[in-house]
C-alpha cells in the first residue's frame, strides 16, 4: 500500500485562484474546471492554498472531497472576491494554528507582544515603550485620521473625516464611499486568506469582540 498523502505546507503553496462560470469536477483523478464548450482547464489542487468560486460556478462532491482530503480551502465568494459568503474546511481541518492563535490571545504578555509587532509591521517602526493594548489602539486611530488627512492634501481630495452609516450608503461622500467600497473588497480576501491558512476569523488581538476581529487585525496591516 501506498503511504497517505502528506499536504504541501502553506508557505510553500501559491495563494489562491480565481474560478468563475465554469463546472469544477475531478476527471481521471484530476481537479479540472470544465467550461461550457466542455473544455477542461486542469488546476494543481494540492498546490493551491484557497480556490475563490465566484458567481456562475458549480462544484461536484468530489471536487469538494478532493480540495478537504489535500488541504485546500474552497470559499464561495462575489465577484472578485468582494463578498465571502461561505468557506469549506479552513486550514485542512487543522487545529494546532487554532489553538497557537488562541494561547497567544488569551495571554495578557503574549497578545500585547503580538499588537506591538502588528503596529510595528503598519507603521514601520517600533511602537511606544509601556504602552497597554488599548493605548497602542487609540495611537494607532490617530495616526490612520491623520493619514487620510496628509492623503486628501496631497492629492486634492476634499476630507471632512471619516463619517459613514453603514445602514445609509447615500449619506456618505464620495470619498467614504470609495473607502467602504475598498475596504469591503480587502475584508473578503483577507477573510478567505485567514480560513485558508487554518485561523478563527473572531480571535482577535488589536480588534476584539466581533466575528472578523482577526480579519480587521490582518487587513489593517
Amino acid at each position: 500500500m501506498l503511504p497517505p498523502l502528506k499536504p504541501i505546507p502553506m508557505k510553500e503553496r501559491v495563494s489562491m485562484v480565481f474560478v468563475w462560470y465554469g463546472r469544477i469536477d475531478v476527471k481521471d483523478g484530476a481537479f479540472v474546471v470544465i467550461d461550457k464548450n466542455g473544455v477542461r482547464k486542469h488546476i494543481p489542487v494540492g498546490s493551491v492554498a484557497c480556490i475563490m468560486l465566484e458567481p456562475g460556478t458549480r462544484v461536484s462532491h468530489a471536487a469538494v472531497k478532493l480540495a478537504a482530503h489535500v488541504g485546500t480551502l474552497l470559499v464561495w465568494v462575489g465577484e472578485a472576491g468582494v463578498r465571502l459568503y461561505a468557506s469549506g474546511q479552513p486550514g485542512g481541518a487543522r487545529s494546532d494554528r487554532l489553538l497557537y492563535q488562541a494561547k497567544l490571545a488569551l495571554d495578557d504578555n503574549l497578545r500585547l507582544k503580538v499588537v506591538r509587532k502588528m503596529y510595528e509591521l503598519r507603521f514601520g517602526e517600533v511602537p511606544p515603550t509601556r504602552r497597554s493594548v488599548e493605548q497602542l489602539r487609540g495611537i494607532e486611530g490617530a495616526r490612520v485620521r491623520k493619514t487620510y488627512e496628509l492623503l486628501a492634501k496631497r492629492y486634492g481630495v476634499k476630507w471632512k473625516g471619516r463619517r459613514y452609516d453603514p445602514k445609509d450608503w447615500e449619506k456618505g461622500d464620495v470619498s467614504n464611499r470609495c473607502i467602504s467600497a475598498a475596504t469591503a473588497c480587502l475584508y473578503g480576501i483577507t477573510e478567505a486568506a485567514v480560513l485558508a491558512a487554518g485561523y478563527a476569523p473572531a480571535v482577535g488581538f488589536i480588534h476584539t469582540g466581533k466575528p472578523l476581529s482577526f480579519v480587521y487585525d490582518i487587513a489593517d496591516i
